[in-house]
């Protein structure tokens, strides 16, 4: 284990200087994440009853979605359609190594490059945090960033089979837009649809975290959050062992 730890270490590392000289796509990357969450807050302040905290709880997705972005269908399927996993397995490490330093360097990135953006957007909308619910919400970052990885890599493990890996994974990230707690929070959403998106994975993802962060869930809804999370953690990262030994057989076969 500490062999695979001071192997990420090493490749998030040369990731990081790797994309250090393309800041200016980065930026754009941070555009990205950040732009549905701003219409959401845009819309959301506007509607009487959304409560007083709505301005915090968008700031955090903001602040969420820049630490837990994944982009493994350009990355990792790419590498598929190249040819290149092919040498990744040649290597003496877990080819996961390779997709999670990636992932981890970008997501370093836009977060240094996006202060700027959640300090306007905090000081335009005037927001406040509690130091006891922020450090409630970093276990489920971590598992959100963990969740959200595990899902894209899944997802873009599709690319063994298929060369509309993008529209796979952009049906995903409709999924997490509209359950995740990006167009609306889940306190926010009519029942049935609320009790759904609770138990699925997507709200998980980014809206959980940003909930914990301004303090509007009580202690068992944490709980229950926390419960649902861990569970999908679980769930996902069997899914990708399992879809990434379908794969690599498939691949093998074909390429032999």
């Amino acid at each position: 284990m500490s062999r695979i730890l001071r192997l990420l270490r090493l490749e998030i590392w040369r990731q990081v200087l790797g994309w250090s000289g393309a800041w200016w796509f980065l930026v754009t990357l941070i555009l990205g994440q950040a732009v549905a969450p701003l219409l959401g807050l845009f819309v959301w302040r506007q509607v009487p009853g959304a409560g007083a905290d709505i301005g915090s709880y968008y700031l955090a997705v903001i602040c969420v979605a820049l630490l837990t972005a994944s982009f493994e269908n350009h990355t990792f399927a790419q590498a598929i359609y190249s040819g290149d996993v092919a040498a990744a397995l040649l290597r003496p490490q877990p080819v996961v190594v390779g997709p999670l330093g990636e992932n981890l360097a970008i997501r370093l990135w836009m977060f240094a490059l996006g202060i700027p953006l959640l300090v306007l957007v905090g000081f335009t909308v005037g927001v406040s945090f509690a130091p006891l619910a922020l450090l409630a919400a970093l276990p489920a970052l971590v598992l959100a960033a963990a969740l959200h990885f595990l899902f894209v890599w899944t997802l873009a493990m599709a690319a063994f089979w298929t060369e509309r890996v993008h529209a796979v994974v952009a049906f995903g990230s409709v999924l997490i837009f509209l359950l995740g707690g990006t167009a609306a929070p889940n306190a926010l959403l009519p029942e049935p649809l609320r009790t759904i998106a609770q138990l699925l994975p997507f709200r998980s993802m980014l809206g959980f975290p940003a909930e914990l962060a301004t303090g509007t869930l009580t202690p068992t809804d944490a709980a229950a959050g926390y419960a649902i999370a861990v569970v999908w953690t679980v769930v996902l990262g069997g899914c990708a062992v399992g879809a990434w030994r379908l794969g690599i057989r498939r691949y093998t076969t074909v390429g032999a």
